[in-house]
């Protein structure tokens, strides 16, 4: 006995779009069923389209002219002539920047057990202007005195890592803007470190 279709099964479609009379129909996406591929991409490709151009916009790519990025670098990084800056003619805002060869320092960390283990950490000093830089050459037995109290209290756990690191910068950093006021110092940049 051959089997009747069940009346609410002629409309179905299959995965293919196969009616029950076996007729395949395209998917009619008119019906809110979802989007096909090409209105897909006239959606997506505009949006991406614009966002891309608000990138390059933004990041200075295009759009905005050059004379005002200039003025922006200059207005950012030349102090005016008379307040320490170089004023016209001078070198730019990097060119600036002056640095403070602290010795080499060598010391021993603390440690549990009976090993000893040493530091040898060897540094510069970043400042804004030649006269911070001679300020702080006047008080740099000072700076030398505070790294080396805090370094001995250092454990090799404590630098292991690059979070290590960024701690002991700025600890550093905290201490020798506390020795050498008020001077400010920019930046401690790490030149050679050993731990034995």
């Amino acid at each position: 006995m051959a089997k009747k279709p069940a009346p609410d099964d002629e409309d179905d479609k299959g995965p293919e779009g196969e009616g029950a009379d076996g007729e395949v129909k395209p998917l009619d996406d008119e019906g809110g069923k979802g989007l096909n591929a090409k209105k897909l991409i006239m959606i997506i490709v505009p949006i991406l389209l614009l966002g891309v151009g608000a990138a390059l916009y933004f990041s200075g790519v295009f759009g905005g002219s050059k004379a005002e990025g200039e003025a922006v670098t200059a207005e950012a990084g030349a102090a005016p002539a008379g307040e320490g800056g170089h004023g016209e003619g001078g070198e730019g805002a990097v060119a600036g920047a002056q640095f403070l060869e602290i010795p080499d320092l060598l010391v021993n960390l603390a440690s549990a057990g009976g090993q000893q283990r040493f530091l040898k950490l060897k540094v510069k000093l970043e400042v804004a202007s030649p006269e911070d830089l001679a300020k702080l050459e006047a008080v740099a037995p000072r700076v030398v005195d505070q790294f080396q109290t805090f370094l001995r209290e250092m454990r090799v756990q404590d630098l292991r890592g690059s979070a290590g690191i960024y701690r002991l910068r700025q600890e550093l950093l905290y201490r020798v803007n506390l020795a050498a006021q008020p001077v400010k110092v920019k930046d401690v940049l790490f030149q050679e470190m050993l731990v034995q």
